[in-house]
């Protein structure tokens, strides 16, 4: 499981992409969450390949038959849309390890148990016999059955991607078909797949028994992969398969599974019936080490998505509690009596008559009838509660309140303005202004007063 980088999309459909699960021949398969917050994985397709109306084409068909597998021993396709500009297909996500990782002996790469005992491999062959079985009947061959592709669960196998890549049959590279070097696994190709030709449910058959033996001794029966892989598939289709180590049963029906000739390998319900069911009840079908492991190795995927946390609720009050906020908060808005109405003495329509409040500053005797008691009954009706001068009279207003206005401090009485005491009279005084001047007359700035007193 890697990070996202900034090439990754954040969101695929109605999906929220989280990591990276891994990379395969068709795309990118992600690790993502839906809107209902199950954990699912997404397989993204190459963007080149989606620009071909033959793959698209495949694609189409391949996801609706692998919708009808439902089986108990397969991871479903949940969702797909492959009319998309980058098509996407979504399956189940099971955090369990896989087969390879379980037995892988490779420092680093799986938990380093080993083989499986018999009874386990025994209920590992039918439950993947169920699988193929169930995956045939719905017209798909696997194409990819390796140790990487089965989940090893609690309760038993787990395939998952099946069929998904005969899409890539129609999917070409500059007129070049793709098919050669991208499906199959080198160790658990078939005879056909490594020639190159079509390929049916035998083919898986023959997978079946390669990844049985791998399962069994921890070795492939064709040699292992320290040779390169011509040479590995040049032992595929001429050699015989190397089954030493195996008990006598499981060792003939491996056989039988390996054979060159895929008319004559037997078929996933003819190994299914060899097989018999899977003997899970009464006790675990792995070792006691096995599950713990398994057990841990499924808690670090499990706590490798933490789900988003939940958003707490607000505490809850009680209904005591609320009823008396409900009284509290009904007793400090005053109750306003509705007056618009154009007409003082005709009734008030029913939509404006007033209500009384259940609970409220001032109860009202009895609501008014028309817009002249209302605004009549108003100021008395204050006056017998309230020692507070009542509201002015105004026709004009549209509401009358029953509480007092507050006074702010826009209200403040006004200053009487200054009156300025009016001056006296004062007789003017005889002064000479001018040097020249006549007998009978006293000269007095502009103005000359006569002697017999006038101006």
């Amino acid at each position: 499981m890697e990070k996202l980088s900034a090439q990754d999309p954040r969101s695929v459909g109605a999906y929220r992409l989280l990591a990276r699960l891994g990379s395969g021949g068709l795309g990118r398969v992600y690790l993502a969450r839906s809107e209902g917050g199950s954990t699912v994985a997404v397989r993204v397709v190459r963007r080149e390949l989606a620009g071909q109306a033959a793959f698209r084409a495949s694609l189409r068909e391949v996801v609706a038959a692998a919708r009808r597998v439902t089986g108990a021993w397969t991871v479903p396709v949940l969702d797909a849309d492959t009319e998309a500009e980058v098509p996407w297909v979504v399956c189940d996500y099971v955090a369990a390890p896989t087969l390879l990782s379980l037995v892988s002996l490779v420092p680093g790469g799986g938990t380093g148990h080993g083989p499986l005992p018999a009874r386990s491999v025994h209920v590992l062959a039918s439950g993947l016999a169920h699988a193929l079985a169930d995956i045939h009947g719905a017209g798909l061959v696997h194409r990819d059955f390796k140790p990487s592709n089965v989940l090893i669960t609690e309760h038993g196998p787990l395939v998952r991607d099946f069929g998904i890549t005969r899409a890539l049959d129609a999917a070409t590279d500059g007129g070049l078909r793709l098919t050669g070097t991208l499906i199959g696994a080198p160790g658990f190709m078939s005879p056909e797949q490594v020639r190159g030709e079509a390929e049916t449910p035998a083919s898986d058959v023959f997978s079946l028994g390669s990844v049985l033996t791998y399962a069994a001794t921890g070795r492939l029966p064709f040699g292992g992969t320290d040779s390169s892989a011509h040479a590995l598939q040049l032992r595929i289709t001429q050699e015989e398969p190397d089954t030493s180590g195996l008990p006598e049963g499981l060792g003939r029906l491996v056989r039988d599974c390996l054979h060159k000739d895929p008319e004559r390998r037997p078929s996933a319900r003819a190994v299914l019936d060899r097989v018999g069911g899977p003997e899970t009840a009464g006790e675990s079908w792995l070792p006691a080490d096995v599950l713990a492991e398994l057990g841990q190795h499924t808690a670090r995927l499990s706590g490798a998505v933490k789900p988003r946390p939940a958003q707490p609720l607000p505490p809850q009050r009680p209904a005591q509690q609320q009823e008396t906020q409900q009284q509290e908060s009904q007793q400090q808005q005053p109750y306003i009596y509705p007056l618009q109405h154009h007409n003082y003495h005709q009734p008030l329509p029913q939509a404006q008559q007033p209500q009384p409040p259940a609970s409220g500053f001032p109860p009202p005797l009895q609501p008014p009838s028309s817009f002249a008691d209302a605004y009549a009954d108003a100021p008395a009706h204050h006056l017998a509660h309230d020692d507070a001068e009542p509201p002015a009279r105004s026709k004009r207003a549209t509401i009358a309140p029953i509480c007092p206005r507050p006074r702010t401090s826009r209200q403040r009485p006004r200053p009487r303005p200054l009156r300025r005491r009016p001056r006296p009279l004062r007789r003017p005084t005889a002064t000479c202004h001018s040097a020249s001047w006549a007998p009978g007359t006293v000269a007095c700035g502009p103005r000359t007063a006569t002697a017999r007193g006038g101006w």
